[in-house]
C-alpha cells in the first residue's frame, strides 16, 4: 500500500462528508477527469466539478459516505462506498481514484454504480 496515495483520497472523503467544496476541490488536480463505469466523461477539471459538487452538497444536507472496503495498488485507491442522504438517491458505488505521482492529488476518477 502506498500511504501517500491515501492522503488526498481520505481528505476528499472528509471534505465530502463535511460538505466543504473548497476542501474537496484542493484534493484534485485542476484538470482531473471524472468518468462513469464505461469511461464516458462526466466532468473535466475544477470548472465543471466545483458547481456540480457545490449543488450536490447544497441539495443533500444529510449526505454522508462511508468506506465499506478499500484496495490500494500502485497509483490507485479503489473504494467501495456506502452513501446515505444523497439527492438524487445513490446508496452504493465503487470509485477508482488515480493519484498523480507528481502533484500527489487525485487526477482521475471512475465511478461504478448501480443504474436503474
Amino acid at each position: 500500500m502506498t500511504k501517500h496515495n491515501l492522503v488526498p483520497v481520505d481528505a476528499q472523503l472528509a471534505a465530502y462528508n463535511a460538505h466543504d467544496v473548497d476542501a474537496f476541490m484542493v484534493c484534485y488536480t485542476p484538470d482531473c477527469v471524472i468518468e462513469d463505469g464505461v469511461g464516458e466523461r462526466l466532468m473535466t477539471g475544477h470548472a465543471q466539478m466545483r458547481p456540480r459538487y457545490a449543488a450536490l452538497f447544497a441539495s443533500s444536507p444529510n449526505l454522508h459516505c462511508e468506506i465499506a472496503s478499500r484496495i490500494c495498488i500502485g497509483d490507485y485507491v479503489i473504494d467501495e462506498e456506502r452513501i446515505t442522504g444523497r439527492v438524487p438517491d445513490l446508496r452504493h458505488a465503487v470509485v477508482i481514484y488515480r493519484v498523480d505521482k507528481t502533484s500527489g492529488l487525485i487526477s482521475h476518477v471512475r465511478f461504478l454504480r448501480e443504474t436503474d
